[in-house]
C-alpha cells in the first residue's frame, strides 16, 4: 500500500507540541476559498510513497522530535482520505519508536472510516472552520454536518482535540457565529486547546501559479484588535456551555 503525499517538513513547530514531522498528504475534498495550498486538492496526484520509505525520512530526526516532545503530524489535503494507509503508518512509527501522533483534519469524514486510524492517533488537531451552515458552504464548498458529526465522535470516544479556526474578516468573524462556535466547542469535554489563527495570504502566489482566481483578493488580515475581539466572543460561548470554558486558550 502506498499514500500519495504532497510533501513534507521535518522541523515543524506549529501543528502539535514538540518539534514534528509533518507529513502533508494530497487530496481534498473540500476547497476553502483561503487554502493556501490548492495544489493539494488534487485526488490523483502527488508522490506515491510507502510506509517504509516514510520512515526512512523521519529516522535521522528522531532525537529532536523526542526530546522536544514532539512526534509525527499528518496533515493536507485532507489525511482522513487515505486513511487505511495512515493507520498503517501510525501504528509503525508507534511500534517501532514509541511515536507521538497527531492528525491534523478537516473532520469531513465518517467516523467509520477513521476508526483504525484514530485508534494509534494520540491527538486530532480539529480545524472548525465556520460554525454556520450556509456560510460553510460558500466558504468551503461543503456542508459541516459531517464534521460537527465527526467531533461529537471524537468527544464520545474521549480523543484528545485541539479545536483550529482561521479568523477570516468578512466571513468567519460575526458576532453570532464566533458566539456559536464557542457554545458547540464549549459542549465537548475532550478539547484541550483552542488555536486561534489569523488569516494569512501566503498561499496566494500558488493560486496565480495555477491560473486560478483567488478569491478572496480583497480580504485583509485581520488586526491584532479583530482578533481580541473574537477570541472574547467564543469565550462567551465557551462560558455559557461550560463554565470553564476559558481555559482551553493559552
Amino acid at each position: 500500500m502506498k499514500g500519495r503525499i504532497h510533501s513534507f517538513d521535518t522541523f515543524g513547530t506549529v501543528d502539535g507540541p514538540g518539534i514534528r514531522f509533518v507529513l502533508f498528504m494530497q487530496g481534498c475534498a473540500l476547497q476553502c476559498q483561503y487554502c493556501h495550498n490548492p495544489d493539494s486538492w488534487e485526488m490523483n496526484t502527488g508522490r506515491q510513497m510507502d510506509v517504509e520509505e516514510i520512515l526512512n525520512e523521519i529516522e535521522p530526526y528522531l532525537e529532536y522530535y523526542r526530546r522536544s516532545g514532539g512526534g509525527i503530524t499528518v496533515t493536507g489535503g485532507e489525511p482522513t482520505l487515505q486513511a487505511p494507509f495512515l493507520a498503517r503508518l501510525f501504528a509503525e512509527c508507534k511500534r517501532r519508536w514509541g511515536l507521538h501522533t497527531t492528525l491534523d483534519t478537516n473532520g469531513f469524514c465518517e467516523p467509520s472510516h477513521a476508526q483504525e486510524l484514530l485508534q494509534v492517533t494520540d491527538l486530532v488537531l480539529l480545524d472548525l472552520k465556520q460554525i454556520n451552515p450556509n456560510k460553510h458552504i460558500m466558504l468551503t464548498a461543503q456542508p459541516n454536518d459531517r464534521i460537527k458529526r465527526f467531533a461529537y465522535y471524537l468527544n464520545e470516544i474521549d480523543k484528545p482535540v485541539w479545536i483550529r479556526h482561521v479568523l477570516v474578516p468578512g466571513w468567519t468573524d460575526a458576532y453570532k457565529d464566533l458566539l456559536e462556535l464557542g457554545m458547540f466547542i464549549g459542549a465537548l469535554d475532550n478539547v484541550e486547546k483552542l488555536e486561534l489563527l489569523p488569516y494569512h495570504r501566503m498561499g496566494v502566489y500558488k493560486w496565480h501559479q495555477m491560473g486560478k482566481v483567488y478569491p478572496l483578493e480583497n480580504c485583509p488580515t485581520p488586526t491584532d484588535q479583530e482578533v481580541v475581539r473574537a477570541r472574547s466572543i467564543i469565550e462567551l460561548g465557551l462560558q455559557s456551555a461550560e463554565p470553564d470554558g476559558a481555559g482551553f486558550w493559552d
